[in-house]
């Protein structure tokens, strides 16, 4: 870098956590060897586990790096007050059971930019056969806003414009921030050299159970953002979902998506967040 280069801007690590005592080591480690200059804020929603004492544990290690911040609540208000806690220019947003290459931030700053949002590369480790399904993605502007919340960057500034994450939804909250995001103009761009690892869920039920809660989240965004899937044809919603544990995945999903339809989708998502 030469003399003259502008110092890289500041980032703000926004992480929620709820139980994830299995995790939570792994990932601050990760984050502690990444290009400074950088926080980590840590959302704990109340977790029962020693989630926050190995997290206290860890940030003792490394004093003023890692603060941690007590709030319940859903995914989107951790991830809100995460934000209204950072001192950062941008906010990258990792979840607990991930853990980040060790140039993961590096990577990412190369791509920031007012007016850019930027997706970096979600890795699944764990169960192959599970790993190996790939995302239905769903496409506003030209832009795929289906990158997963759990490895992304965004303005600080811009992001408190959007209002933040929609603390209403179940799942896909980060959908739902990026299509806003994309509807007032901004762009998203894929950086695959930043990459984190994800921890797939550990068994067959989990699962499912998560295909669910997503499939409850997307007829969610329908409630809020209109027939989003109206000019999908099949065989591009079915590319890449073949084989017996695809299949059991979509079927979790539209039984989270009808579940929601039926309990919950006379009471609409206002466009509001």
């Amino acid at each position: 870098m030469g003399s003259n280069a502008p110092p890289p801007p500041f980032v703000s690590v926004v992480v929620t956590v709820r139980n994830e005592e299995r995790h939570i080591a792994q990932l601050l480690e990760s984050l502690l060897v990444q290009e400074v200059p950088f926080e980590v804020v840590l959302v704990d929603a109340e977790s029962r586990d020693r989630t926050v004492a190995i997290a206290e544990s860890v940030a003792a290690r490394a004093p003023g790096l890692i603060r941690i911040v007590v709030r319940p609540g859903s995914r989107g208000v951790g991830r809100n007050v995460g934000v209204e806690n950072a001192r950062g220019e941008y906010v990258a947003f990792i979840d607990g059971d991930c853990f980040a290459d060790s140039q993961w931030l590096h990577r990412l700053r190369e791509r920031v930019a007012p007016g850019v949002v930027v997706a970096g590369k979600t890795v699944t480790v764990g169960k192959p056969r599970f790993g190996e399904l790939e995302r239905v993605e769903l496409f506003q502007g030209g832009y795929d806003v289906t990158y997963p919340s759990c490895n992304l960057v965004y303005e600080r500034a811009a992001f408190l414009r959007l209002g933040g994450f929609d603390p209403r939804f179940i799942t896909a909250e980060d959908i739902d921030l990026n299509l806003r995001a994309v509807q007032t103009g901004a762009s998203i761009v894929y950086e695959s050299r930043a990459v984190v690892y994800h921890h797939m869920r550990g068994t067959f039920v989990r699962f499912l159970y998560q295909a669910f809660w997503n499939g409850y989240g997307r007829k969610q965004l329908t409630e809020k953002h209109g027939n989003l899937w109206g000019r999908y044809r099949m065989r591009r919603l079915m590319h890449g979902q073949q084989g017996p544990i695809a299949w059991a995945r979509l079927a979790a999903a539209f039984g989270g998506y009808v579940t929601r339809m039926l309990t919950g989708g006379g009471s609409r998502l206002g466009t509001g967040a």
